[in-house]
């Protein structure tokens, strides 16, 4: 089965990253708005990273500052390695596209930030990583990089495979490698032992564009966007599930700050259904939690989820949870590397389970005994992001699965486990 990318992506203007959507995708009308690149050494970009609260944004939410810190510790020890700079906007997640918007929209804020830590790190080389299943974006990163003549860093270009697993790190830096871009154990982080054995800062291309933002305007006047614990913004996809082809019709991208309510850009019947939080790999909040939910890491935790890459589900639309949730198992079963055990047959035995359940069978203590069984045990993440999704389902929405086991919650049987 496959869901694909949105066929159409709306994008709001909003207070930082996404200011200039009106104003032109060039370099003159980049450094227009936001000036020129200052030339910063390590010590400042790190405290920059810091003070902002940089974090990656594909859904692991590790802090930039320790990756930056730990190429440079690296990097210090081996001087004829030098290290390697990763833009990773290989969205393999189809309900998101952030990544999509930023680097058609604001393309240089994305290379700033990247050229910003290669030069403080010594390195000189960037490699940008886009998919094949979202061409317009590859297109604007080479028209962008061609009009950055006087850079200081050498900039290389690859496309993943349109695949869930294709932006995973390490998936990335196997297509770097020339390899099949799938992901593979590694025994330490890319920081440590990256591309070519280099220490290797890959990050998502929204915080190499929050790097660079907090560099631009300013520490003082990025703080002033969200709150005190989760200064400046973050970038959300909205959308509703797929249709029966497995295409999701239009997102829309919006730009929020940390701490703002989540009424500010969900309408009436979003609030009023359940909600995807964090894309495929994320977590299901209640509709009950909805109004007075707020876009913070800090609230969201407390929920059982977090922001994850961004993409945010809505079942609007009045399809059921359960068979939403199956329908998305037996996608990501699909999507594995197939390189170990909880992907090669946890995954599947989990997405057969979760099917039995969509069709009314009570399957539920066989579901928590696999997602037990594959959770910690993956060569990457993606068994145990699968497992979040199924868990939250049963435990933050347990009445909708009891009236879905009744018969009483009012689902259609048009919502198809499998996609072709």
């Amino acid at each position: 089965m496959t869901i694909r990318p949105p066929a159409r992506v709306h994008v709001r203007p909003g207070p930082l990253l996404l200011s200039g959507v009106d104003d032109g995708l060039s370099l003159r009308a980049h450094r227009a708005r936001f000036g020129d690149l200052p030339r910063l050494d390590l010590d400042a970009v790190v405290g920059l990273a810091e003070s902002g609260s940089v974090r990656g944004r594909g859904g692991a939410g590790f802090p930039l500052a320790r990756k930056l810190r730990t190429v440079a510790d690296r990097s210090g020890l081996r001087p004829s390695r030098r290290p390697v700079v990763v833009v990773n906007a290989a969205e393999g997640e189809p309900a998101s596209a952030k990544d999509e918007a930023l680097l058609g929209i604001a393309p240089h804020l994305v290379l700033d930030g990247a050229e910003l830590a290669a030069r403080a790190l010594g390195a000189r080389r960037v490699h940008v990583v886009t998919s094949e299943d979202r061409p317009l974006i590859g297109r604007s990163v080479l028209d962008a990089i061609g009009e950055r003549g006087d850079s200081r860093v050498t900039w290389t270009t690859h496309i993943a495979e349109g695949r869930f697993v294709a932006g995973q790190a390490r998936a990335v830096l196997e297509l770097m490698a020339g390899r099949p871009g799938l992901p593979v154990t590694a025994w330490a982080p890319e920081a440590v032992d990256g591309h070519k054995g280099r220490p290797t800062l890959l990050s998502n291309a929204e915080s190499w564009a929050h790097l660079a933002a907090a560099a631009l305007v300013g520490p003082r006047r990025y703080a002033e966007l969200g709150t005190a614990d989760e200064p400046g913004t973050t970038l959300l996809t909205l959308t509703r599930p797929a249709d029966h082809r497995g295409r999701i019709d239009v997102a829309t991208v919006v730009e929020v700050e940390h701490g703002a309510r989540a009424w500010q850009v969900l309408d009436a019947a979003a609030l009023a259904a359940p909600l995807l939080v964090g894309g495929f790999h994320g977590a299901w909040l209640h509709p009950r939690d909805l109004p007075s939910l707020t876009w913070s890491q800090a609230h969201l935790r407390s929920l059982g989820a977090s922001l994850g890459a961004g993409a945010v589900v809505s079942l609007a639309d009045g399809s059921c949870p359960v068979a939403r949730t199956a329908q998305w198992t037996s996608y990501l079963a699909d999507e594995t590397a197939g390189r170990c055990g909880p992907c090669r047959n946890g995954l599947p035995a989990l997405a057969e389970e979760m099917r039995g359940l969509a069709e009314g069978a009570d399957t539920r203590r066989r579901v928590q005994e696999l997602t037990g069984l594959v959770t910690g045990r993956g060569a990457c993440a993606h068994p145990d992001g699968t497992s979040r999704l199924v868990r939250s389902l049963l435990t933050t929405l347990a009445d909708r699965v009891d009236e879905h086991l009744l018969g009483a919650c009012g689902c259609t049987a048009d919502v198809p486990v499998r996609v072709a």
